[in-house]
């Protein structure tokens, strides 16, 4: 029995594995053909929505193809119409061109003919202009050419005489015009450009955090200053100054160069001998490299090109130079200013009175050749390095050492005069203005009856105010005139002097 329900609980279990396979089977395969069935109907929305991605795209492209062609269309038609136009106009200048010719052909005929006319017509007032002298000669008893000395001579007298009065005529005329347009021109130069005032000295003082760093900067038994001095070539002054050295010498150069290596080795904090000569050099090419390049700038600043690159170094070594506490280099930008302007006034090439403006002074620059006068220094310098002849001579000819050859030259010596001699410009003319001021005021207040005086436009003018009870009204013109003929022969000054006496009565009463 046993063996029965066990074969029976297998054949049972065999039947339901059958049935529960051949279900699942049918179950599974529902399920992949219902995946194929949704994967095909994915596909094909995939599909269509590829198409019409590119079918868009293609869209797109092709609206694109289609507009360059056009434009493309248009560029060549546009080209095709310029050159059209081209053809005809070249066909109707060929045409004018075909008919001036026929037309000179024409022309040349008929001169050919009239010279033909004009010769003969020549050849027949010749032998009646010599009939004519030989009956003049009978008459007169005189020869041809005597004659024509006796009427040259009468000629001669009468032309030099209208000649000597036109002269006369055109100097008085040019002495009444030339003052004003000069100082026209003279006065627009100056008010377009500006200036600037700077003022170099002969020592620099270095300012230092503390002053330990003093001994450091001499060092052992002063080696560090003595290597400093020796490389730099300035004396350095260590005082009891709080907080400064100071580095003197007359060569700014040097100074700068001395000012530059102390900052750096108070930086560095080693200062030794060794370390101090390299120090030195470094900063010694640096300022070399800073002046070259303050040339360039200064070159492009000023739009003058084509110099020389000794030139260049040359323009940047002004900076640190000074001519009567007047930056030299300022001096030269502001007098090349200054030529421009009265060159374009005068209508003469601004350029080249820029550029000549510009090296007046180089010669104040080298070292070498101290014996010869900066303008002939300066002139061989710009000739040395292939300036051109007019420009040489204006530099050499602005302090009146060789002779002006050019308008370029009388320029810079003009504009040169003007950017030394203005106020403020240097030490000597500042101080010489300020005296004459004091000058003028102190004049007026000698004569009796004067209160007070005021120098005032620049020295243009002197206000003198006189007492009202001292000096009345006829005397306050006499004293005018005293205090301007005064003036004129004691007193050296430009231009002329505006002299003003003010007198006025006051009543001055009180209510109580």
């Amino acid at each position: 029995m046993e063996i029965m329900y066990i074969g029976i609980s297998i054949a049972t279990f065999l039947i339901g594995g059958t049935a529960t396979w051949m279900l699942m089977r049918f179950v599974v395969k529902a399920r992949y053909e219902n995946i194929l069935k949704e994967a095909e109907k994915e596909a094909e929305v995939i599909k269509k929505n590829k198409l019409l991605e590119v079918k868009e795209k293609f869209l797109h492209l092709k609206s694109d193809l289609e507009k360059q062609v056009s434009a493309r269309n248009s560029k060549i038609q546009s080209v095709e119409a310029k050159l059209k136009q081209k053809e005809l106009s070249v066909a109707q200048r060929q045409e004018e061109f075909q008919r001036r010719n026929n037309e000179l052909d024409v022309v040349k005929e008929n001169l050919s003919t009239q010279l033909e006319l004009i010769e003969r017509k020549k050849q027949e007032l010749e032998k009646l202009h010599l009939k004519e002298v030989e009956h003049l000669e009978m008459l007169s008893g005189l020869s041809a050419e005597e004659a024509k000395e006796r009427l040259i001579e009468s000629l001669k007298e009468e032309a030099k005489a209208q000649a000597a009065s036109y002269v006369n005529e055109i100097v008085e005329e040019s002495k009444m015009t030339a003052n004003k347009e000069a100082k026209k021109i003279i006065i627009q130069s100056i008010q377009r450009v500006a200036t600037e005032t700077a003022i170099e000295n002969s020592i620099t003082v270095f300012h230092i955090e503390s002053d330990e760093i003093k001994g450091r900067i001499i060092g052992r038994e002063g080696r560090n200053i003595r290597a400093l001095e020796a490389a730099t070539g300035i004396e350095i002054v260590v005082d009891d100054t709080p907080e400064a050295i100071v580095l003197s010498g007359f060569d700014p150069v040097r100074r700068e160069v001395a000012r530059l290596a102390l900052h750096q080795l108070v930086q560095d904090g080693r200062i030794h001998p060794a370390r101090i000569e390299e120090i030195v050099a470094k900063v010694r090419k640096q300022v070399e490299e800073e002046v070259i390049e303050t040339g360039k700038r200064t070159a492009i600043d000023l739009g003058v090109h084509g110099l020389h690159p000794e030139l260049i170094r040359l323009i940047g070594k002004m900076k640190y130079r000074s001519s009567y506490g007047q930056n030299l280099l300022q001096h030269a930008r502001e007098t090349a200013n200054l030529c421009a302007v009265m060159a374009s006034e005068l209508g003469l090439n601004t350029k080249k009175a820029r550029r000549a403006g510009l090296l007046h002074d180089i010669g104040k620059v080298p070292d070498d050749e101290p014996e010869l006068p900066h303008a002939i220094l300066g002139m061989r310098l710009c000739e040395k390095y292939k300036e051109k002849p007019d420009i040489c001579n204006a530099i050499g000819a602005h302090h009146d050492e060789t002779e002006m050859q050019t308008l370029l030259a009388p320029i810079v010596q003009v504009c040169d005069a003007i950017s030394g001699a203005r106020p403020g410009a240097r030490r000597e003319i500042v101080e010489a203005y300020i005296k004459r001021l004091n000058d003028l005021e102190q004049l007026a207040l000698s004569y009796p009856g004067v209160l007070k005086t005021y120098a005032i436009q620049a020295g243009r003018e002197l206000r003198v105010i006189v007492g009202a009870d001292r000096i009345d009204d006829k005397a306050t013109e006499s004293l005018s005139n005293e205090i301007a003929k005064k003036i004129q022969d004691e007193m050296t000054y430009p231009g002329q002097v505006k002299i003003t006496v003010i007198r006025e009565t006051r009543a001055v009463s009180y209510a109580k």
